[in-house]
């Protein structure tokens, strides 16, 4: 943790998102296959899979793959998770779960998550939620079911 530290004094600000804010960032990317990464600075698993993710996204973005990262850090940690998502190359905006209700924003996205991280949501281009992955995510399945959903 104390790498993180050191990351923290160049990097943006997270977007703010409620439970409200995360149904429009969903429906914004309509059309989209989207991938929804649920991580914190403190998840060990969290930060090994970011940079595999972003790396699926690169590969996957021309053909309609979005990528939203969701830090679930609390405030006091809000610098190190800007800094560590801008090192990954992750798209902006990069977002931080600001919610009034803990229980109603992880029941807004999927009321059979326990709110565990790592967490993935994978969202077709209707907005509709496909699969989630809790925990460490097998990349090939994951890989596998992206490209059934792009059509690839």
């Amino acid at each position: 943790m104390a790498a993180l530290a050191g990351m923290a004094l160049k990097a943006e600000a997270l977007t703010p998102l409620d439970e409200r804010e995360l149904r429009q960032m969903i429906a914004a990317h309509r059309g989209q296959v989207l991938l929804v990464d649920f991580w914190a600075t403190w998840c060990a698993p969290c930060r090994d899979e970011l940079p595999k993710l972003v790396g699926l996204w690169s590969a996957y973005k021309q053909k309609g793959l979005g990528f939203a990262a969701i830090s679930c850090d609390e405030p006091e940690q809000e610098a190190q998770a800007a800094a560590f998502v801008s090192k990954q190359a992750a798209p902006r905006p990069h977002y931080i779960r600001r919610a009034q209700d803990d229980d109603q924003f992880i029941n807004a996205v999927d009321p059979k998550w326990s709110g565990a991280l790592p967490a993935l949501f994978l969202f077709d281009r209707a907005g509709r939620q496909a699969m989630s992955f809790v925990g460490e995510a097998d990349m090939r399945r994951l890989e596998e079911a992206l490209k059934r959903l792009l059509g690839s």
